[in-house]
């Protein structure tokens, strides 16, 4: 079923890649450290105030470390403000422009290559924001009736301040498809790879790219990978990006602003619920990473995977019939 080869790979065979799958990763790497200091460069140019009074403020209280493990402190910290979170989100704009700009300008191939097609781009989006909306529901729910976790309604909720984080979401979770799925997947695939290899070079790159964030370890690396090869296998299936970005979007904008959870260990912010760990065993409610690293997530992902190649089985059968000759 992984033999079937995506119309936006065919559309990527053109380009200017290498050929070289140990290239490719390279200059993915490459690439990749330049968008990560250009995401990086607002947020530190509006939290620089506030970190500077954050460490005042530890050195005061007598915090015991050395300068650098000062300055992480004070950035967890700072970082977990909405005022510091939200333009964090939408600076992620930066790995979309940079991923398009390598591919049109590098690799010189077409957008629509990456999966950006105009064509049923409300519907693929819209379905994507139901999917992500019930994927990590059913994992809440999972936890909540296993007796995992409890979810509880907030008071004084600020909805100006969740309607911000939905929007910073949406950029945010089209810039990182756009980086791994309509960049990576595809410049692996268009280069004559197996569809396997690009799915799942791009789905474990995915994981690590996640290796700093707080609580992350075997059980949330396995999860996000089972993401990856999910979202993965979920665009070459519609043959299109925008469905899996709204998943994406969703899925993180209904983890943490819906049921306030931490989405990957970034901590908790403004939420319509908050949900809280009652088992003390991390690999079950995720532990610092949040519901993302627990054996819940991983039941989610792994049926999701098993329910589109499913899909992707009966789709590839169908084309292959389809190009048979009639007797």
């Amino acid at each position: 079923m992984l033999n079937y080869r995506p119309k936006m790979f065919d559309e990527a065979a053109g380009s200017h890649a290498s050929k070289n799958i140990f290239k490719i990763i390279i200059s993915f790497i490459l690439v990749f450290i330049v968008i990560l200091i250009l995401e990086t460069i607002p947020p530190a140019i509006i939290s620089w105030g506030a970190m500077k009074e954050e460490m005042a403020r530890l050195s005061a209280d007598g915090f015991s470390g050395n300068e650098w493990e000062l300055s992480m402190k004070a950035s967890q910290i700072v970082s977990m403000d909405p005022k510091i979170m939200v333009p964090t989100l939408f600076s992620t704009i930066f790995g979309t422009l940079a991923a398009i700009f390598y591919c049109r300008c590098i690799e010189l191939r077409p957008v629509r290559s990456m999966g950006a097609r105009k064509k049923g781009i409300f519907g693929s989006y819209f379905l994507g924001l139901l999917i992500g909306a019930a994927l990590m529901s059913v994992i809440v729910l999972l936890s909540s009736v296993t007796g995992a976790s409890s979810t509880s309604a907030c008071k004084n909720v600020n909805y100006f301040v969740i309607a911000m984080f939905f929007l910073g979401f949406v950029v945010q979770g089209m810039s990182e498809e756009f980086i791994f799925r309509g960049y990576l997947m595809t410049t692996i695939g268009g280069s004559g790879h197996h569809t396997a290899l690009a799915v799942g070079i791009s789905s474990v790159g995915f994981a690590l790219a996640h290796a700093t964030n707080p609580g992350f370890g075997l059980v949330p690396f396995i999860n996000l990978t089972l993401f990856g090869a999910f979202a993965a296998l979920y665009m070459i299936l519609f043959d299109n990006i925008w469905g899996v970005s709204a998943i994406h979007s969703m899925w993180n904008f209904t983890q943490g602003n819906l049921y306030g959870i931490s989405v990957s260990g970034s901590g908790d912010t403004e939420s319509v619920f908050r949900t809280t760990a009652v088992s003390s065993k991390d690999y079950i409610t995720g532990g610092e990473f949040g519901i993302e690293g627990s054996l819940f997530t991983t039941i989610a992902l792994g049926i999701g995977v098993a329910a589109v190649l499913a899909a992707l089985y009966k789709k590839s059968s169908a084309a292959s019939k389809a190009a048979q000759p009639q007797a």
